[in-house]
């Protein structure tokens, strides 16, 4: 049986470097709850054809575990919103 997921969008505390590159420091969920982010292990473009944006994927580690963050990025027609973060998680069923 194939799992199916449900993107959830998240706030995320972010820092850039010198050369552009962005960094996700920490997740905060809708109630207020902040996880940090320990380590960035990988990025890669992951494009989100479903919905037409590009963006990509962070395979990140939370309290030992590793995790997927993805950016989906947004229109260029909206300079000032450069795209937002989300997670997946499972669906119950």
């Amino acid at each position: 049986m194939k799992r199916t997921f449900d993107r959830v969008y998240v706030k995320v505390n972010t820092d850039f470097d010198s050369t552009g590159y962005m960094r996700p420091r920490s997740i905060v969920w809708s109630d207020g709850r902040i996880f940090n982010i320990d380590e960035v292990k990988d990025f890669r473009p992951a494009s989100t054809l479903s919905r037409n944006h590009g963006g990509d994927c962070y395979t990140i580690v939370i309290r030992g575990e590793e995790k997927l963050l993805f950016f989906e990025k947004t229109s260029e027609y909206f300079a000032s919103r450069v795209g937002r973060w989300f997670v997946e998680c499972p669906v119950s069923e």
